[in-house]
């Protein structure tokens, strides 16, 4: 059983940052294909961004692409969340997701990730 903890989220004004951090437990780390999601009230769960086992690939949503950098420390068991110039509209709750599969690596789909953590807020006011 893999367990995710989210954590580094907070109250920010537009254009500041935050960096999200996601410690895993109970399954080699570098074994798994990580990703990040955030919900919104109201919204469907959606795919912020996603990185392979050993960090050499990445894959963001258009809509963080240039703000958001997504990156692995696998001797830590981490994944970290870079969120620069934040705006109103990055406001949710943001999920960290892991899986084993080979086939999950860079996926945009939540149900392709077996395993979440139980999410940490970010809210940007304007």
């Amino acid at each position: 059983q893999v367990q995710l903890v989210e954590s580094g989220g907070g109250l920010v004004q537009a254009g500041d940052s935050l960096r999200l951090s996601c410690v895993a437990s109970g399954r080699t780390f570098s074994s798994l294909n990580m990703g990040w999601f955030r919900q919104a009230p109201g919204k469907e769960r959606e795919f912020v961004t996603a990185i392979s086992r050993s960090g050499r690939n990445t894959y963001y949503a258009d809509s963080v692409k240039g703000r958001f950098t997504i990156s692995r420390d696998n001797a830590k068991n981490t994944v970290h969340l870079q969120m620069n110039s934040l705006k109103p509209e990055d406001t949710a709750l943001y999920y960290c997701a892991a899986d084993l599969r080979s086939a999950v690596s860079g996926s945009r789909y939540p149900t392709s990730y077996s395993y979440w953590g139980q999410g940490t807020q970010v809210t940007v006011s304007s």
